[in-house]
């Protein structure tokens, strides 16, 4: 992308290659994830690039699986905290009062839990599976997000177009939709790419521990849990999405600091 560095573009390469492997799992690229092609837990050679399983299915296929999955439900999640977490952010930023008050002592109150604490606890409750998934990397990100969208709109809000604005009779719609939102944007643009990785790493963490994707749906987290059975005997089943996984979160971290110091100069990196 134009305006990033070297680094930030090798990030947005990598997740490009990752969002293709997503893709080509859905017309069975790779071949069919569920397939059993071989022997069982094959190490990594020309039949299958990624060895196979304990059942003799193909890696490959399923790691691209496993990708889209992840990518997906944390996607969905992101999507949701960002719209949450500006229609809240703007509202408590530029109306204050009572409003502020709440939304941020509920902010807080959720930002006190270690993030993987707060995911099993949902996910606890609402049952395991993609659901709870979602649910948690919502609530897990939403608080910072929030913040920082209410941060930044306390700082627009006491702007000179904004009261020229309220002296002209604007209504509230117009004021946060035309003034407010279009000037927080660069803040939600770079909290999400850091909420995208933490999401992957939550949903990593929750399907591992057997409360997010179920079997057989595979995700990054599901082919590590069933690959740690194996680890000793047959590496590749762990090493394959480990490395995925690590790659998707290091290149979207990568391309969310490149992203900052486009759009966000050091002197206002404060209001976080």
């Amino acid at each position: 992308m134009k305006g990033l560095d070297r680094l930030s573009q090798a990030g947005v390469a990598v997740l490009l290659l990752l969002v293709l492997l997503a893709l080509g799992s859905l017309v069975s690229l790779g071949g069919d994830p569920d397939a059993i092609v071989g022997p069982r837990l094959q190490p990594p050679g020309a039949d299958w690039w990624l060895g196979t399983d304990n059942l003799g299915r193909s890696m490959l296929p399923r790691v691209m699986e496993g990708v889209g999955t992840t990518l997906l439900l944390s996607s969905l999640a992101v999507l949701m905290t960002a719209v949450l977490s500006v229609a809240l952010g703007i509202l408590a930023g530029y109306r204050g009062g009572y409003l502020n008050e709440l939304v941020m002592r509920v902010v807080e109150v959720l930002y006190s839990f270690p993030a993987l604490v707060l995911a099993i606890l949902v996910a606890a409750v609402a049952g395991p599976g993609q659901m709870a998934a979602v649910a948690s990397i919502v609530l897990v990100t939403i608080p910072l997000m929030t913040r920082l969208v209410r941060a930044a709109a306390v700082s627009v809000a006491g702007r000179d177009y904004v009261t020229s604005a309220v002296i002209s009779g604007a209504g509230l719609p117009r004021i946060l939709g035309r003034h407010v939102l279009p000037n927080v944007s660069g803040t939600v643009a770079v909290q999400g790419t850091y909420a995208l990785s933490v999401g992957i790493a939550v949903e990593g963490g929750l399907s591992f521990l057997g409360f997010g994707v179920q079997p057989p749906q595979a995700s990054l987290g599901v082919l590590i849990q069933q690959g740690g059975t194996y680890m000793m005997a047959a590496p590749w089943l762990i090493i394959g999405p480990g490395v995925v996984l690590v790659l998707a979160i290091l290149s979207i971290n990568v391309f969310g600091d490149g992203l900052r110091d486009r759009l966000e100069p050091r002197e206002t990196r404060s209001l976080g």
